[in-house]
């Protein structure tokens, strides 16, 4: 039997998520890279300068993996409860 796993990590290499699903894997990364793509951003624009990195790394993940909802409140639309 054949088994394969996939195994997202940050860019600094840490596991974040081991699945045997392949989707369940690659929407994980874009997360990831959404939340990087994200922290950056704040850092560069100086948004909460004096936050540090732990927090940072879990708001920007909490922004992207909740995507859809930023999105509709962005567009002054109702999220679901």
């Amino acid at each position: 039997m054949i088994e394969i796993e996939y195994i997202v990590k940050n860019r600094r290499g840490v596991e974040c998520l081991r699945t045997a699903d392949k989707k369940a894997a690659d929407a994980y990364d874009r997360i990831l890279e959404n939340a990087e793509r994200l922290a950056d951003w704040l850092r560069a624009e100086s948004v909460l300068p004096n936050l540090p990195d732990a927090d940072l790394e879990t708001l920007t993940l909490h922004l992207a993996g909740h995507a859809r909802e930023v999105e509709l409140m962005l567009k002054g639309k109702p999220v679901g409860a």
